[in-house]
């Protein structure tokens, strides 16, 4: 055939221009294309080489080879795969989005469907080479045709392309890419070199390129005749679990997440059904220093195929679960033209799902092994992963019952490693919540004085002081049918924790007090919203809380420290009549000053011991030095 020139379909000439300048996000990415492209044609090979032998020819070895020629400016992509008839360059080349791929997978029935998973279905790959190039040859000849029905196809991405009748001796497919200028990085071995390790290494073919040797009489790199493989050709996560050694898990760990220790813990699996993959995910045995960046993306690696599609992906994993290291291998996962962006399907949400369900699979089956190592392991992830995995009770709604239970706290029990289940163990009979107090340290929770009742008659009580505590506590109500109440909310009710005999004290404490309580209330006007007698008190003289729906004074601060206007609620003073200062108080009669300033000391005295900010602190020390001097 004499040299053809012929159009484009009209959808590659709207096309052609995006895809060369914008539809990629980086130009590497031409060569994960076409050495995909040249592993599919080999794939095709072998299963239609199953009906017919003779297709392998002189050639039974399947593999890729990548070259270059520095003076002729050319990077070369070569397979010894099915190859391209001149009809099908003409209708495969001239086409976008029909590589062939998709027919010949229609074309595999029964059995042989399932064997074909590795045969990719992406059309507009090829034309990712016009990236770089500023012409395209392909030289091919399709196997089973003799050697003089050849075919050379050249472009230089416009409007038209030629077709012309070659002689070439080997099956297969040559993509020779003339480089444009301010390409010429891809005229280095080792840039070729990195690249194809970055996104091909696990294709199972062969990668080969040209050895290089360093000429010291030329002292330049000189490239020799002997080639040699540049991928592994081997994807771990696609051998059987049996069959892999934990070194080999923690060397790739530690490749693909740069890591130098080795992982915590890790989930190897094949999920078969609507939705097929493979998935080898690690947890890490360190936080990263950029955990708190929410902005971050995922450690979750994409594979279609053994053939890279993206980093961080993402989409596959919510963002509590950020610190997940590991790589995801789809066999049939939607992708759009560029292979770069998911899209959002159900297949996508399938995988996510699937994945997150499995984290925590791991994650409870480290909490709750009857291993102590095993568990040592998870209270060490819990510190410096907690409060990470604290963010998904809010986001994860689905996941959420789960995730309160790998949930850990201190306690006044314990100071480390409680859960909601253990709590619930040592209830105290007749005891219908789950106690808790929120603070800035744990020493200001364990001495707050909101505990005193709690700690005099033995119930345990939750100290969370932690800055996620706040908003995870905004979503979560209840444990196994217990409720979570804050002992820094509303009037101390402990149910039937309270005898009738403390009952009665208390309300006759309240009606003695009452003219007491309505000074205090006026003493007190603009800062507190009412002042009333309490049981909760046993050491202190008095203590600060909200009402049971208002903004707690820990989240308040914390959102004036985030420079966040909080809404303005004032607490209620409540105050211990048995104790000495407060019947001294009650002993000052008539409008006497002294009632006012220690009014206003009693009230800041239990603001500063919720871990409260005074607002005029030199106030309150003029205030207790006059006190002092009595």
């Amino acid at each position: 055939m004499d040299k053809q020139t012929h159009s484009f379909q009209a959808e590659v000439k709207q096309i052609l221009h995006l895809v060369t300048h914008s539809l990629y996000s980086n130009k590497e990415i031409f060569l994960r294309e076409l050495v995909s492209n040249a592993s599919d044609a080999c794939d095709k090979l072998r299963f239609e080489a199953l009906d017919h032998p003779q297709f392998l020819e002189d050639q039974p070895n399947l593999e890729v080879r990548v070259s270059f020629d520095a003076e002729a400016r050319t990077v070369t992509i070569s397979d010894n795969g099915i190859g391209l008839s001149a009809e099908e360059a003409i209708a495969h080349l001239g086409t976008i989005a029909k590589s062939g791929t998709r027919e010949f997978m229609a074309k595999l029935e029964g059995d042989q469907k399932k064997d074909a998973h590795l045969i990719g279905q992406f059309g507009v790959g090829f034309y990712s080479g016009f990236i770089v190039a500023d012409r395209i040859t392909v030289e091919s000849r399709r196997a089973g045709l003799p050697a003089d029905q050849g075919v050379r196809w050249s472009s230089e991405g416009t409007g038209d392309f030629e077709v012309e009748t070659i002689t070439k001796p080997g099956r297969g497919t040559d993509v020779i890419l003339h480089l444009r200028e301010g390409e010429e990085e891809f005229l280095k071995t080792w840039r070729l070199k990195s690249t194809i390790a970055k996104y091909s290494d696990h294709i199972s073919l062969p990668i080969l390129m040209r050895k290089e040797e360093w000429d010291a009489d030329k002292a330049t790199q000189v490239l020799k005749d002997e080639w040699e493989p540049v991928n592994k050709a081997s994807a771990l996560w696609t051998r059987a679990k049996s069959d892999i050694t934990q070194a080999e898990y923690d060397a790739f760990y530690q490749q693909i997440s740069y890591d130098t220790e080795p992982p915590l813990a890790f989930t190897h699996n094949r999920v078969e059904g609507r939705s097929e993959y493979t998935q080898l995910l690690y947890i890490p045995a360190k936080a990263p220093f950029d955990l708190w960046n929410r902005d971050k993306r995922g450690g979750v690696k994409l594979y279609v195929k053994r053939v890279f599609i993206m980093d961080d992906a993402e989409a596959l994993m919510p963002v509590y679960l950020r610190f997940v290291k590991g790589v995801i291998d789809s066999a049939d996962l939607p992708l759009n033209v560029s292979r770069e962006l998911l899209q959002e399907s159900r297949d996508v949400k399938a995988i996510r799902e699937g994945s997150t369900k499995r984290v925590l699979s791991m994650l409870e089956s480290l909490a709750n092994s009857e291993d102590a190592t095993e568990r040592d392991k998870y209270a060490r992830f819990w510190t410096d992963f907690g409060q990470v995995l604290k963010e998904g009770v809010g986001e994860d709604h689905a996941n959420q019952e789960r995730l309160v239970k790998l949930l850990r706290f201190a306690s006044t029990h314990a100071d480390q490693n409680v859960s909601f289940a253990d709590y619930v163990s040592r209830m105290k009979e007749g005891q219908e919540a789950i106690y808790y107090i929120t603070a800035d340290s744990l020493a200001a929770a364990k001495n707050s004085p909101q505990l005193e009742i709690f700690r005099k008659k033995g119930i345990e009580v939750l100290l969370l002081t932690e800055r996620v505590d706040e908003w995870m506590l905004s979503h979560l109500y209840e444990f196994e049918g217990k409720s979570l109440q804050s002992v820094a909310k509303g009037a101390v009710d402990l149910g039937q924790l309270q005898d009738e005999e403390e009952k009665k004290k208390a309300e006759e404490a309240a009606e003695q007090f009452k003219p007491v309580l309505d000074r205090l209330k006026t003493a007190l006007e603009g800062r507190a919203k009412d002042v009333r007698v309490t049981t909760r008190l046993v050491d202190s003289p008095a203590c600060v809380v909200v009402e049971e729906g208002d903004i707690s004074g820990h989240l308040a601060r914390m959102l004036k420290q985030a420079g966040q206007n909080a809404p303005t609620a004032l607490p209620t003073l409540e105050i211990n009549p048995d104790h000495a200062l407060v019947k001294k108080l009650g002993a000052i009669e008539g409008d006497e000053p002294r009632f006012g300033d220690l009014a206003q000391v009693l009230f800041d005295q239990a603001l500063l011991a919720e871990g409260g900010v005074l607002e005029d602190p030199a106030a309150y020390v003029r205030r207790v030095n006059a006190l002092l001097l009595g």
